[in-house]
């Protein structure tokens, strides 16, 4: 067999492998009405409901709930190795003391992780996907407050956009319509929620780089202790520390679901043992201990310790390290799963283990500085220390992979710089790993580890980086109970009050200690946040400036209609991120060739503010007049969780797609024939003018074109991609010279680049077509 002819093949398999995976999908033209106009809004998307997950059956859910553990929970779990030393730094001064702390810190797990968290902010996932940015596109979706002009009619119709609960009172209704108004006609509102979504994901990338510092390190501090050789590994610990981390990072590209699975039996044999110990601590040592139920401790120790219980709430916090992660990793797995992960196994067994370790130390008070540890009965030790070892090295993982899922949400929305973005299971959605960001927080990590030398200032800064987490997912969360769930007065007061006053007095005592390592997570959350206000700002300026000069209709036909440009046989795919009209840079490509192919297509790659687009309402291909031209738009659009390449090869899907649309728009001419009945409705009314002049020409045109579509894509498809440098316009300000010709251009030229971002595309049909944009 030649090459033409193995090419031909080749072609022809992917082109039915393409057609049947429209197969059995509601074809576009079924969705969208759609007229022959280039700016004339498309029709509306019938209101059928699809979740941007698959429905899984209880098998996963269990099966993801197993792997859940090994990936969400190692933080949270391990948290009693240092919570009690950490609140208790200058020892037990009253024995009532430990009931006061215990019962703070059963009400606190009980608020924050498994009330709050797991009951509430669960609610509010982007069809499965958590984290500040996933609130930030929910509340997107709903107000018109994203900065970037490029909102559609027909995309708040499709299937998984639009999310309103019924059944709310008027009153509601009107609080939340008023409230969003008020969010719209701001731009300090605007701009503040961007910087607050930018916030809560450069602190939860900064906590994947804390969180593995301080496990492994508390992991070899206890290794030295524990196998007295102080003397031999005392000034190396820092070294083994970062070796440890090297491979937890170089373990992250197996995927999601292999550390998962890995990580997971480990995890559940650390639960089931603390849980164990601790119920055993407790009646052997002091059932009493039990009395820590009552809040009334609490009272009685901020009572008798003022200011010095104030402070020691920065050990306090550390309770909940991992709560995040709950939130922010959830689109590795589902909200069910997480949810029965921490309310059968994680919560009762971190409650026993709390109450066992205060158990003991109502007894003997001087253990406090290695609570834990003295907690473990004999025989078990050297067993209990090694899966402990174990659990501090998982214990690093959930907030990586709660770091990819943020990362992978801000990338799509224009907010981080252009990274690759892996997907690690065709069986679970949402279980991503990002190469250059592993290779980042690694080296971070190992230079903290390196920097900061002591565990205790590692702890400030990871309360710090957890506190401030929370409290901006509680505040972005009370818009969307505003906005969204139009929940009741009451409710919302009732949220503000006892969810809001808690993480306040937390914020407030780890703001006590910002000199002493707390600052170090808003030194990150500085640098990162800088980094991708610079990339979203310039990403916003590129495209006003898209919109501002894009190409008009009807020069547009008077490019098209000039004989001096000759048409060559072949289909051309414009990509471009600009959704209305054509981009400025089909005029430079035109006055560099002066030839253009047979059909032209002008691609704009969309990302919606939700999670997944349904593939059957992916596209939408508007005409530009006059026919003859064959030119036409298509709006590509996708979630923050999809590939582009994700239901086959891009052009193969597009041509497909295309050719519905053209039939589509016939069917609609017919329609007119028919007397205003569907195509579907009027098949028998249609037979009636099977045999007059009219309906053969729309028969033999619709025909025709769609041939021209087929001998075009069969000649050749050319992707051409848009290369813009920008530079700061004459007259801009230092601000803005600085942010567009160093900051981002720097950033453009180190990172990846934008045909990177489309490996699908065989580069021997890729082409840049060059242009300078002032910006």
């Amino acid at each position: 067999m030649s090459g033409d002819e193995v090419k031909d093949h080749t072609e022809e398999t992917l082109h039915g492998v393409a057609i049947e995976g429209l197969k059995g999908k509601k074809n576009s033209h079924n969705l969208l009405r759609r007229y022959d106009s280039l700016d004339m809004e498309s029709g509306m998307v019938s209101g059928h409901q699809l979740n941007g997950r698959k429905v899984l059956n209880w098998s996963v859910v269990l099966q993801l709930a197993f792997q859940s553990i090994g990936v969400v929970y190692g933080d949270l779990g391990t948290s009693p190795l240092y919570v009690l030393p950490g609140t208790f730094q200058n020892g037990v001064k009253h024995v009532d003391d430990i009931l006061g702390v215990v019962s703070l810190i059963l009400y606190t797990i009980t608020l924050i992780p498994l009330i709050n968290y797991v009951f509430i902010v669960l609610r509010a996932t982007d069809r499965g996907d958590g984290g500040t940015f996933a609130l930030y596109s929910l509340i997107c979706r709903y107000a018109k407050v994203g900065l970037i002009p490029n909102q559609q009619a027909e995309d708040s119709n499709v299937s998984n956009f639009n999310l309103v609960l019924p059944g709310k009172d008027d009153r509601r209704q009107r609080r939340a319509e008023a409230f969003k108004s008020k969010l719209e006609n701001s731009q300090f509102a605007k701009v503040s929620l961007l910087l607050a979504a930018l916030l809560g994901t450069s602190l939860v990338i900064g906590d994947g780089i804390i969180t593995p510092c301080i496990s492994g390190e508390l992991l070899i501090l206890r290794l030295v202790v524990s196998c007295s050789i102080i003397m031999y590994i005392n000034d190396k610990i820092m070294w083994i520390s970062a070796a440890i981390l090297v491979c937890l990072f170089m373990f992250q590209r197996l995927g999601t679901a292999v550390v998962g699975y890995t990580f997971a039996p480990i995890m559940c044999v650390w639960y089931i043992l603390i849980g164990a110990i601790g119920f055993y601590n407790i009646v052997k040592f002091d059932p009493t201990v039990i009395k820590a139920i009552n809040p009334w401790y609490i009272l009685d120790y901020f009572r008798r310790n003022k200011k010095e219980a104030w402070i020691s709430l920065g050990g306090t916090v550390l309770s909940i390290t991992g709560s995040e992660a709950l939130f922010a990793a959830v689109g590795h797995f589902t909200v069910r799963s997480v949810q029965i992960c921490t309310c059968t196994i994680v919560y009762p067994t971190i409650v026993l283990c709390y109450f066992g370790q205060a158990a003991i130390l109502h007894h003997h008070p001087e253990y406090v500085k290695d609570a834990f540890y003295k907690s473990i009965p004999g025989p078990l030790y050297w067993p209990m220390f090694v899966v402990a070892v174990l659990a501090s090295i998982i214990a690093s993982q959930a907030l990586i992979s709660g770091a990819f899922s943020v990362i992978q949400q801000s990338l799509a929305l224009g907010c981080f710089p252009r990274v690759k973005v892996v997907h690690t299971s065709a069986k679970y959605e949402g279980q991503v790993f990002i190469p250059e960001i592993n290779y980042l927080l690694m080296l971070a990590c190992v230079g903290v580890t390196l920097g900061f030398k002591t565990t205790e200032k590692m702890g400030n800064a990871y309360g710090m980086a957890v506190v401030f987490v929370i409290t901006l997912t509680s505040i972005l969360l009370v818009l969307v109970m505003i906005i969204i769930w139009k929940s009741s007065l009451f409710f919302i007061i009732s949220y503000v009050l006892i969810i809001g006053s808690v993480e306040l007095v937390y914020l407030s005592a780890v703001m006590y200690k910002f000199d002493q390592g707390g600052y170090l997570p808003l030194a990150f959350s500085a640098i990162l946040i800088t980094i991708m206000y610079v990339w979203n700002n310039v990403y916003r300026r590129k495209y006003y400036y898209e919109l501002k000069n894009k190409v008009s209709p009807q020069r547009l036909m008077e490019i098209a209609a000039d004989t001096s440009l000759c048409r060559i046989p072949g289909l051309a795919m414009f990509y471009s991120e600009l959704v209305h009209g054509v981009p400025p840079i089909f005029k430079q490509y035109v006055a560099n060739v002066p030839a253009l192919h047979s059909v032209i297509v002008f691609v704009s790659m969309k990302s919606l503010p939700i999670s997944k687009v349904p593939s059957e309402e992916r596209f939408i291909f508007r005409r530009v007049e006059p026919k003859e031209l064959n030119i036409f738009r298509c709006v590509a659009r996708y979630g923050y969780t999809d590939a582009h390449d994700m239901d086959g090869p891009l052009e193969l899907v597009l041509v497909e797609n295309l050719k519905e649309f053209i039939r589509g728009d016939y069917r609609s001419s017919q329609t007119i024939i028919n007397g205003g009945e569907s195509p579907e409705e009027g098949i028998e009314s249609l037979a009636e003018y099977e045999d007059t002049i009219q309906v053969e020409k729309i028969e033999e045109s619709m025909k025709g074109e769609i041939e021209i579509v087929e001998k075009a894509w069969q000649a050749g498809v050319v992707h051409l991609i848009g290369e813009s440098e920008v530079v700061a316009a004459e007259g801009a300000g230092i601000g803005a010279r600085v942010m567009i010709d160093y900051a981002y251009n720097f950033m453009k030229r180190n990172l990846r680049h934008y045909d990177k971002l489309y490996d699908h595309i065989p580069h021997k049909s890729l082409l840049k077509v060059g242009m300078t944009y002032e910006l």
